[in-house]
């Protein structure tokens, strides 16, 4: 597997350090941070990273309205976005297919486990 940018944007510190490290041992991928949609806009334009892991549940702007915000700049809506939820039910996951997100991963999740989950996702 060649190198790697991840984006997680989750408001949860815990999930970002697990997810972070995770990827890093399992894959050694570079692995960018955010812990807001608006944060997370930010990174992803000036990092460009290959994808970013979404939180669904997160204060001020949820998961959903940080992707719609991402697929309405250029510079960032080509960038492919994993959902990362607790709440995966049939009907969530048909909204967010729907929404046009490439994948959902439901929490909670084997971090180590990450990389080859969104490997199979984006068929790298």
């Amino acid at each position: 597997m060649n190198m790697k940018r991840i984006l997680i944007i989750d408001d949860e510190e815990t999930i970002q350090t697990v997810v972070q490290f995770g990827i890093k041992m399992a894959a050694g991928w570079e692995v960018f941070t955010a812990s807001s949609g608006f944060e997370g806009i930010q990174t992803a334009q000036s990092e460009k990273p290959d994808v970013i892991l979404l939180d669904v549940m997160m204060p001020d702007m949820d998961g959903i309205a940080t992707f719609k915000e991402l697929q309405s700049h250029s510079e960032t809506e080509q960038i492919p976005v994993i959902i990362l939820t607790a709440k995966a039910q049939t009907a969530e996951k048909r909204q967010f297919n729907d929404l046009g997100v490439s994948g959902v991963i439901t929490k909670p999740f084997n971090s180590l486990n990450l990389p080859e989950q969104i490997s199979k996702i984006l068929h790298w």
